[in-house]
C-alpha cells in the first residue's frame, strides 16, 4: 500500500499566501488559478461595485469592504501535480486564523508590494513561519508602478526577516519603464504586457520571451533600463548566495520574483518554483509519535472550521488537513478528543465557495467535512489509532467585549450563532460562571465588527457589542483536579468557559495576574491554550 501511496504524496505541494494587507495577496491568488487553468476568468477585488469580486473572497462584508476576512482553500492541478493553495486574511485582526491555517501547509508563498517593502504583519507571519522551519517563495508584487530599487527591496529583507534571498528573476525598469523580468534559471526575459482576467491557454501563454541574457536585442530595446538590470545582476550574482535546497527547505533562504499579479506578469514562474522548489507533505508531529505521510492508515487534523458557506443551508464544514494515508468517502473515522466515529459521505474539496464531491484524498489535501458540532479546532481523526496532532495555537485574548441582543426573543439565535463562530475560532466565545452575558474575546477590533454583521447577515440577529472590563486572559489548569474547582469556586465572578469548556480566568490588569500566580503557585497561567486545552482534556479523561 504504502508504495501505491508515495506516488501520490510525491504530487502534492500544500502551500499558503501571507502578506500585509494590500500587497496584492488576493490578486496574485486569482491569477495563480487562471494559470493552472482551475478558472477561466479572474475575479477584481478593486471593482468593490461590480459583479465580480475575487475567487478566493466569498464572504459578503469582504465583497463590501475589499478585504479577505477568512482563510480560503483551493485545489488545483498543474504539471502533473495537485496544489492545494490555502489564502489567509492579510489583516492582523485576523492573524490567529492565518497561524493556524500555517500549521497545515508545508510552504509558504510571501508577497511584498515592491513599494511598501516589509511591513508589519508581514515580520509577524514570517516569525510563525520560521518557528515552524517552513519553506518560503518570495513574490515582489506592483512592479508596473513606482517603486522602491529592487537592489533596496532585496537588502530590506535581507535585513528585516533574517533570511538569505536569491533572486531568481530580476526586473527590468519599474512604473511606466517596466520592460518585463529577466528569467535567471532560464536565461531569458519574459516581456512585459498589461493583462487581461482572460488568457490564452497555450502553453508559452501570452507573453513575448526572449531568449539569452546577453542578447543584444535586450540592450537595443530597453536601453538604460536593461543596462541598469544587467548591472545589478552581475552585483548581486557576486554578493549573494547561490541557491541552496537545504537551506530553503530549513526556512533560511528565499528565493525571490518580481512581476504584477494584477496584470498576469511574472506570475508562471511563481507557479513553477513552486512545483519545483516547495516540498511535498512531510512527516507531522503527534504527542505519540512522528506520523510519516506514506503511512497506510488515513490520519488528519482539523485546523479551520467554517459556518455558513452556503447561507442557504446554515451549514458548517470542518476543514482537515490529511496527515497520512488515503481518504475514500464513507470510510469509518475516530475522533480522538471524543471517541465518537464518523463515516462521511459527503466530503467536499473547494474552489473557494465552489465544492464538488471528493471519492478520495491523499496526505497533503484539504478535504472539508460537513459538521454539526461533533468536530473542533485541533481534533484529530484517524482509522482508530489514538493520535493526539499538536501545534494548533489559541492565543489568549487582547480585547474583550460584552454581548447582548437587542431583541430578547432571538436569544436562542444569537447564542447559536456565538457557538458557531466561537467554533470556527473567527472569536472567542466566553461563558461566565458566574452571570449570564456573555464575553467575546479578540485579538483586534475588526473582529467584533466582523462578528456583528455576520450575527446580523448570516443569523437574522442584531447584537449591542459593548466594551467589557476585562484586559488580561488566561487558561488555567492544575495537576490536582481538586484544586482546580477551589480555584474556579473562589473566582467565580472573574473565570469563564470557552467553547471547549476550558476554565479561563479574565483580569483587568497585568497586576492582578501576577497577584493570583503568587496566592495559587498550584496553577498554572496559559497565554496559548493549545498546551491548556491538552492537559484540560487529560483530566476530563482522567
Amino acid at each position: 500500500m504504502t508504495t501505491e501511496l508515495s506516488p501520490q504524496v510525491r504530487r502534492r505541494r500544500t502551500f499558503a499566501i501571507i502578506s500585509h494587507p494590500d500587497a496584492g495577496k488576493t490578486t496574485l491568488t486569482e491569477k495563480l488559478l487562471l494559470f493552472s487553468g482551475a478558472i477561466q476568468i479572474a475575479g477584481s477585488v478593486k471593482a468593490r461595485k461590480a459583479s465580480r469580486h475575487a475567487t478566493s473572497d466569498w464572504m459578503e462584508i469582504e465583497k463590501q469592504r475589499g478585504i479577505s476576512v477568512a482563510s480560503s482553500v483551493m485545489q488545483m492541478e498543474y504539471r502533473d501535480c495537485v496544489i492545494n493553495l490555502l489564502d489567509t486574511p492579510g489583516h492582523q485582526d485576523f492573524s490567529e486564523d492565518t497561524y493556524r491555517v500555517l500549521t497545515a501547509v508545508d510552504a509558504a508563498l510571501m508577497v511584498i508590494d515592491a513599494a511598501n517593502g516589509v511591513e508589519p504583519q508581514t515580520r509577524r507571519l514570517l516569525q510563525v513561519c520560521r518557528a515552524r522551519n517552513t519553506p518560503i517563495l518570495t513574490f515582489v508584487n506592483k512592479m508596473d508602478r513606482e517603486v522602491q530599487e529592487p537592489l533596496a527591496l532585496m537588502d530590506e529583507i535581507e535585513r528585516e526577516l533574517g533570511m538569505g534571498v536569491v533572486p531568481f528573476t530580476w526586473p527590468v525598469g519599474m512604473g511606466k519603464v517596466f520592460g518585463g523580468v529577466l528569467d535567471l534559471r532560464r536565461q531569458q526575459m519574459r516581456v512585459f504586457a498589461p493583462g487581461e482576467d482572460r488568457m490564452n491557454r497555450n502553453d508559452s501563454g501570452d507573453d513575448e520571451i526572449i531568449e539569452g541574457l546577453a542578447n543584444p536585442v535586450l540592450a537595443q530595446r530597453f536601453g538604460p533600463a536593461f543596462e541598469q538590470a544587467a548591472g545589478e545582476i552581475e552585483l548581486v550574482q557576486e554578493a549573494a548566495p547561490s541557491f541552496d535546497e537545504e537551506e530553503f527547505l530549513a526556512g533560511h533562504l528565499t528565493p525571490m520574483f518580481f512581476g504584477s499579479a494584477i496584470n498576469n506578469f511574472g506570475v508562471r514562474e511563481v507557479l513553477d518554483a513552486l512545483v519545483d522548489l516547495a516540498p511535498p507533505p512531510g512527516a507531522k508531529a503527534a504527542m505519540q509519535r512522528k506520523v510519516e505521510p506514506e503511512e497506510p492508515k488515513f490520519s488528519g487534523v482539523v485546523f479551520k472550521i467554517q459556518a455558513n458557506m452556503d447561507p442557504a443551508h446554515r451549514d458548517r464544514i470542518a476543514f482537515v488537513r490529511v496527515a497520512s494515508g488515503r481518504f475514500e468517502r464513507g470510510m469509518r473515522l475516530k475522533v480522538t478528543r471524543s471517541g465518537k466515529e464518523l463515516r462521511p459521505n459527503t466530503v467536499v474539496t473547494f474552489m473557494s465557495q465552489r465544492r464538488e464531491l471528493l471519492d478520495e484524498a491523499y496526505a497533503g489535501d484539504i478535504i472539508g467535512i460537513p459538521n454539526h458540532g461533533v468536530l473542533q479546532l485541533g481534533d484529530t481523526l484517524s482509522e482508530g489509532e489514538p493520535l493526539q496532532f499538536t501545534g494548533l495555537p489559541f492565543f489568549a485574548p487582547e480585547m474583550f467585549r460584552s454581548v447582548e441582543v437587542a431583541d430578547p426573543l432571538k436569544t436562542k439565535q444569537l447564542r447559536a450563532g456565538l457557538t458557531q463562530l466561537g467554533e470556527e475560532g473567527a472569536i472567542q466565545v466566553f461563558r461566565p460562571v458566574a452571570g449570564s452575558v456573555l464575553l467575546l474575546g479578540a485579538v483586534g477590533q475588526l473582529q467584533f465588527e466582523v462578528v456583528a454583521h455576520r450575527l446580523e447577515h448570516e443569523y437574522g440577529v442584531k447584537a449591542r457589542i459593548q466594551p467589557a472590563r476585562y484586559n488580561v486572559a488566561r487558561w488555567v489548569t492544575c495537576d490536582d483536579a481538586k484544586e482546580l474547582q477551589r480555584f474556579i469556586d473562589g473566582n467565580a465572578h472573574r473565570v469563564a468557559l470557552d467553547a471547549v469548556d476550558a476554565p479561563c480566568v479574565l483580569l483587568e490588569y497585568a497586576g492582578e495576574l501576577r497577584a493570583m500566580q503568587d496566592n495559587w503557585p498550584k496553577i498554572h497561567f496559559h497565554a496559548l491554550r493549545e498546551h491548556a486545552g491538552l492537559v484540560f482534556q487529560k483530566q476530563l479523561d482522567g
